[in-house]
């Protein structure tokens, strides 16, 4: 099964890949030539495959519990400062995604979106003490019952070009439902209240949508 966005690029890569295949055999005489480049186009798009891929998560839903909202690796847990909506402090956790980790973003809890906004900005590499701030991003906030307003943001990196957000304001997300896609790597930071229980550790592997990434006390 293949996320949405990736469907206009799947379709323009695989006529590429034909195209690519019929020179290939037409104009390369070599035989071991002619066959290595033929898998080096196959490769190429079964990675494109692979990176657009959108597997079903089982999701149990808790109000007490925030999800991961992606797949890849905790690369930070910390107190800081969030300045651009709590003016407060909060615990971040950041999960960085490599490009073939799965790149849907899902809801980390239920609750209403109260903010939902994007910045444009720069493509440092996504695990850049600046990327959160510097780097095109979108802010969501959901306010929950049990974590009052949980904060996460998408972070685009050196490789990705267009982040994809679905979250809009006054309207109702599902926790493990899609809220978005990032495409070609970068990394998410979900800004929790100091009271919330973290249940990973650095260098931890997530998945989005089942991965406990903290529990309300």
């Amino acid at each position: 099964m293949f996320h949405k966005e990736g469907h206009k690029i799947i379709l323009i890569t695989l006529f590429i890949v034909v195209l690519a295949i019929f020179i290939i055999d037409g104009f390369i005489s070599i035989e071991w030539l002619r066959k290595s480049l033929m898998l080096l186009v196959l490769v190429f798009f079964v990675l494109i495959l692979q990176f657009f891929r959108n597997p079903k998560r089982l999701t149990h839903a808790n109000e007490n519990q925030a999800l991961s909202p992606v797949d890849g690796k905790v690369v930070v847990i910390e107190e800081v400062f969030e300045k651009e909506v709590f003016n407060d402090k909060r615990i971040q956790v950041s999960v960085f995604m490599s490009p073939l980790n799965v790149h849907v973003t899902r809801y980390p809890t239920s609750g209403k979106v109260t903010y939902s906004k994007y910045h444009p900005g720069k493509y440092l590499v996504a695990w850049h003490p600046k990327a959160s701030e510097e780097n095109e991003r979108t802010t969501v906030v959901i306010e929950n019952e049990s974590f009052g307003k949980v904060l996460y943001r998408q972070i685009a990196g050196a490789l990705a070009k267009r982040i994809v957000n679905y979250a809009k304001v006054d309207t109702s997300a599902r926790q493990g439902n899609d809220s978005g896609f990032i495409k070609f790597g970068s990394r998410v930071d979900l800004f929790l209240p100091l009271d919330a229980d973290i249940k990973v550790t650095l260098d931890q592997k997530v998945k989005g949508g089942e991965s406990v990434i903290a529990e309300i006390k």
